[in-house]
Order: structure tokens, then sequence, then C-alpha cells
């Protein structure tokens, strides 16, 4: 099987930081300061403040969202040994450099003096930088918080050297008021010898918008979007969690296990070279592949939500070819088991060699309908590194995350996934949980997605010239989770009294098995519209009638995944 490692210098496996802090603490030359009666109404406020469920280990949280909760930190006026000293309030561009200043108010520690504070009972710290903090409290309360304890007595540099979102504004001063000394000069941990995890990572097409650089991901433009039934692999939007691994096809190998006797089979594992697999039946299937997170930015505007921000293009459809999961787990013995699940991993791994993780119901795997490919190929061409090269697990009519990429390993098991992407992300909540209130365990990992659309041409804020036969043309996408058909698309540009019905472009396939999405065409007509700016709706609907809300408010969730509010653009008409 392959496996990927990444060099550290820490002697022991890198945790991670921040979850809930309900103790708020701050470094003295007492090691710490703690809340009291006495303390501020403003520095009360801050004892709720959410800090970064950051990647725990262990395979059960791999990366967590970003928690935000009453961020007031910068405004928080604080005073004698509470307030932090304005020399160390630089920034580097917009990112706080504290923990790359030594901190005269505060004692110095070396590493031996660090390393024994790995338990609870000892206190546990952690290192970033030179800064040394002190992460006791919240760890009871975090989830994941054992997995935590893995990093007790370490530096976090290797760790947050791949995952280089939290080298953000809100984190790194958020983490500074946990910090209780410095790090001795001679102990700072570099990563200048790790090699750089993100020194092989592909070249991108340049006309694709990013919406985070390491790790890499990126949509294309709208217009670009809609132009093509079979979106361009160079143009398809890139979704990666971690580096993108460097792999050696001819030494590739895929784990297939057998975990349980209730699959009909006993125990067993047994590895398939890519030559193995290019030998089985092959298979072609339209599918589009969607993030959970896509229209994102557009949820933020009602209340804030933490993850990417992606617009309406973490979309594309393309066909994919290669062995059927189905025939796979067949030739093993498998036999249908509603119970079950098909457990996902990558090959790639973080700083832990712990990998991106996702599992999807045995009865998909199975069902014949369910046309789970193992693709090798993607529009008929070798899959790119970026789309999972050299073997990616498409999951037709699935959220885009458990189609998993740099595919390393399968297995048949009792339980679902246990990595941070199956449990503690990629699921949605009423409105009205927050952070304080969240339990992931409560609510079903997406599997299926629900119905959206989305305009691809014009684009918001275009400014348009109307022909002289009085139409204003618009172009767009639409799809549903679940093989359902898009059997209309509805557009109004006068909020709702008078729609007007697009023509379809989509394959003709039966529905249950309709996996592609379908682009679509209207022309509104404008002639009695004296506003010289139009505001234009889709919705869409699909075969079961499931039609998109017409807003964002009461579908707003904490983790802004399943955005499929009607989409709404602004032209102007010249």
């Amino acid at each position: 099987m392959l496996k990927i490692q990444f060099q550290s210098l820490s002697t022991r496996n890198i945790g991670v930081l921040f979850a809930k802090d309900r103790t708020f603490r701050l470094g003295s030359t007492n090691s710490t300061l703690r809340n009291s009666h006495t303390e501020s109404n403003q520095f009360s406020k801050l004892k709720n403040t959410l800090l970064y469920g950051c990647l725990a280990l262990g395979g059960v949280v791999a990366g967590f969202s970003l928690y935000e909760h009453k961020y007031k930190l910068l405004n928080v006026n604080l005073s004698g040994s509470q307030k932090i000293n304005n020399s160390i309030t630089e920034l580097n561009g917009d990112k706080p450099i504290w923990h790359t200043i030594r901190r005269s108010d505060l004692p110095t520690y070396n590493v031996e003096e660090i390393q024994v504070h790995c338990s609870v009972d000892k206190r546990v710290w952690v290192t970033y930088g030179i800064g040394v903090y002190d992460i006791t409290e919240f760890i009871a309360e975090h989830p994941g918080g054992e997995n935590i304890m893995l990093g007790a007595g370490s530096a976090i540099d290797p760790f947050w050297a791949i995952y280089q979102q939290h080298n953000n504004k809100e984190i790194l001063t958020l983490l500074e008021l946990y910090r209780i000394g410095n790090l001795s000069p001679e102990d700072k941990v570099s990563t200048e010898d790790m090699g750089s995890p993100w020194a092989h990572e592909p070249r991108r097409h340049p006309l694709l918008n990013p919406t985070s650089e390491r790790p890499f991901n990126a949509e294309p433009p709208m217009k670009l979007l809609g132009e093509n039934f079979f979106t361009p692999n160079e143009f398809f939007y890139v979704r990666n969690h971690l580096p993108v691994p460097l792999i050696d096809a001819n030494k590739f190998e895929l784990e297939v296990s057998i975990e349980t006797t209730e699959s009909g089979m006993k125990e067993q594992s047994k590895s398939l070279t890519l030559a193995d697999i290019k030998r089985m039946p092959k298979y072609t299937v339209t599918a589009a592949v969607m993030c959970g997170g896509n229209r994102r930015s557009e949820m933020t505007r009602v209340k804030s939500v933490k993850g990417l921000s992606w617009n309406a293009g973490a979309v594309g459809n393309a066909t994919w070819s290669g062995a059927r999961l189905r025939d796979v787990l067949l030739a093993m013995g498998v036999v249908p088991n509603e119970n079950l699940h098909v457990v996902l991993e990558g090959a790639d791994l973080d700083p832990t060699s712990h990998p991106y993780g996702a599992s999807i119901p045995l009865s998909k795997a199975m069902d014949e309908r369910g046309d789970v490919i193992l693709a090798y190929e993607m529009n008929g061409k070798v899959l790119s590194r970026d789309h999972g090269y050299p073997l990616r697990c498409i999951v037709p009519g699935t959220v885009g995350s458990r189609n998993v990429k740099w595919l390393s390993r399968i297995a048949v098991s009792e339980n679902e996934s246990n990595s941070h992407w199956q449990q503690n992300d990629y699921k949605g909540f009423s409105p009205s949980t927050d952070w304080d209130t969240v339990d992931f365990s409560k609510s079903p990992a997406i599997q299926a997605m629900p119905v959206t659309s989305a305009i691809c041409s014009p684009v918001d804020g275009d400014a348009l010239i109307i022909k002289d036969d009085g139409y204003l043309t618009v172009h767009g996408y639409a799809w549903s989770g679940g093989g359902r058909r898009i059997v209309r698309v509805d557009l109004t540009i006068d909020q709702g009294k008078t729609w007007h019905v697009a023509e379809l472009q989509q394959e003709d396939h039966p529905d249950g098995r309709h996996y592609g999405w379908s682009l679509w065409t209207v022309r509104i007509p404008i002639e009695n519209t004296t506003s010289s700016e139009v505001e234009i709706w889709a919705k869409a609907v699909d075969s079961a009638y499931n039609v998109q809300p017409e807003n964002f408010e009461n579908i707003w969730n904490l983790r802004g995944v399943l955005a499929n509010a009607y989409h709404r653009i602004r032209v102007k008409l010249i």
C-alpha cells in the first residue's frame, strides 16, 4: 500500500490547537492568569470565544472548521499584566507575528521544560514559533481532545506548515491569549529541513480563481463554467484538503479490506495494482461533482460561517471511466447489506500520516444503478494530479467530499469512516444551532446533495446592452443529487410576479440515474421594464418536485453547506 511520510522534527506526533475557550487564560510571569469575578465586562465576553478546532489526530479529527463566536479581541481594553504589549502588535500584511517576537513580560523555557507538560495533571503546553502556550483548560471540552494530547509538550510548527489557513489574523490573535512564555532560542523548531510539503504541487490554469492557495482550492469564472456541457479538465474546480501527493503509478497499489463477516465473507485483505484495475471491465458514467460548500459566500451574507468562500463555481460535469466498485467487491464475495459502509481513504496525508477519509453506504457501492466508479480517466483523458491521479472514487449524485481522490484504501466496515470529514464536517444543522450547542454526532453526514441552480451568464454587476429584439438572454446550470433529473428551471426579473421557463440541455438518462448536470438558457422579455437595473432570480425543480428555497435565512447553518437558495444577480441595462 502506498505510504507518503512527512518528516517531522518533533519527537512526538504533532497535535492540534484550540476549540471552545471557556476559561480564558493569558500569559503572565506566574505562568497563567485566571478569570475572576472582578474582570471587566469586555473581558468576560471573551470566555466564550471559540478558537479553531484544528485538525485532531488519530483519524478522529483531521481538520476542523474555524469556530468564531463574539470575536472582539482587538478592541478589548486590558489593563496591568493583562495588557498585551503594544510592541508585539506588529502585522505582517494582515497577519500578526506575535509568535515570532520575544515577550519581555514572560519567562523563557527550554524544550526539556516544555516536554514535561504533556498531561492534564502536569498542564499541556505546545509551542509555535518562539511562543509557549498552555492549552490545558479547553482539552476536556474539545471534540477529539484525547488526540490533542498526542501533541502535548511539542511544536505545532510543522503541522501549521501544511495547514496554512491557520495563519490568519483571528487565529493568531486568539492564540496569543494562551501564551505563557518564550521558547529558548536554541530550541526553536525550524520547518526548513522538512522539505516543503508544497514543493510538488501541480501547475494550475491561471483562469482558476483561488479561494485558498495552500491547500489549493479554486473555481473557474462563471461565464466559462456555463460554456461547456462537459467541463474541460483544466477548468474543473479544485478542492484539496491537504498537499497533493506525488504518486508513481507503476508502484501504486489499492488496498481492499473486508473488515466484517457481516459482509458475507471472512475478514480479508488484498492489493490491486493500477494494471489489475484496468484489466477489469471499463465503464463510463457522466457525473457532476459539487463541493458541499458551493455558494457558501452567499450564505455568509446572512451571517458569518466558517469555510472556504466559494461562489457558485465549485462544481463541474465530466465523464469518468474506470472499473465499477461493485465489481471489485463482488469479486471478493461481498453481498449487499443495508447496515454496512464502504470506507474510502486517499493518499493525501497530514504530518501524522493520517489520510483524508470518507465513507458511503455499502448499498450505494453495490447498487448496479449506483454507478460508483474507480476512475482513472476524466473526459477521456488520464486523471490529472489535482483530480486524483492515478485513481479516484467517483460516487455519482453524492457530495464532492465522498468522491475521494488519490484513492489508496477501501474497506467494508460496520462503521462509517472515523475521519474528521465524515464525523465533524460536511453536515447540516438548524439555523439556531451555533458553535456553543452543535453536536456533530446528532446529524448525518451529507450524501446526496439538494437541488440547486446558478446563473453563469450574465454575472453579477454586468452592464448589458439590450438588443433590438428586447430580450435578455440568461444561461446557467442546474443539478440535483441522488440521480434526480432536473425537470424545470424558472427565472424571474420582477420578484416572482412572472416566471420564465428555461430550455434545458441534458443527457437522456433515466431518472434515478441522471447524475450529470443540466445546462439551461432562457430569453426574458424586458420591454415593460423601466428600471435601469434588474435582479434576476433562478430556481430549479427536480424529478421529485424538490425546489430550491427562496432565501438563505431559513437554511443558514454554521458550516455554510447545502447552500441552495434561489440564485440572484443584479445587472445594469444600457
